[in-house]
């Protein structure tokens, strides 16, 4: 049994959902999004709240349970609260600026690397060694956020390059004499 399966997804007030057939359609002060919930799993709404069931006992209906569940939830606080990742950048020399759609990244190459900003995503570098990504979709600002770490991971000596704020990087001892 799923835990997370069990509890229906509460719609907050400002916030409207319909469910016609297997798609939920959530609308809220932020935007709109919607999801289809695949078809082993039976999606209803009732009493201001959603509720997500397996349709038989199967492995598959079971797993994607929690699943749909969770990105219901996730369309329901996106439009109501929206999404954020935070990005630090650590480095001597190593900064980043918005111009326009395109973020800019000096990371130690002998070029700047220029990110183009997706539909959806707002970027902000409140200082040059911050990055803060926000959007209504999960999916897309863990992925915009891993995009622009990836350009140049934290290396485990100096800790220098793209970290999450979150994330804690182990150190390596250098070269003994």
């Amino acid at each position: 049994m799923s835990r997370i399966g069990k509890k229906p997804v509460s719609v907050p007030a400002g916030v409207t959902a319909t469910v016609t057939g297997q798609a939920v359609k959530v609308k809220g002060p932020k935007g709109e999004l919607s999801f289809v919930v695949p078809d082993e799993v039976s999606v209803e709404l009732k009493e201001g709240a959603i509720k997500v069931d397996p349709r038989d006992d199967s492995k598959k209906a079971r797993s994607l349970w929690g699943t749909s569940r969770s990105q219901v939830s996730n369309l329901i606080q996106g439009v109501s609260q929206g999404f954020e990742k935070k990005l630090e950048i650590n480095g001597v020399g190593y900064k980043a600026a918005v111009q326009g759609k395109v973020l800019k990244l000096s990371l130690g190459f002998s070029h700047d690397v220029d990110f183009e900003i997706p539909a959806g995503i707002l970027i902000a570098t409140p200082k040059p060694t911050e990055i803060v990504i926000s959007g209504i979709n999960a999916q897309v600002v863990g992925q915009t956020a891993a995009k622009i770490r990836d350009y140049r991971r934290p290396e485990p000596y100096k800790g220098k390059g793209v970290k999450y704020a979150d994330e804690f990087i182990f150190r390596k001892e250098g070269k003994k004499k």
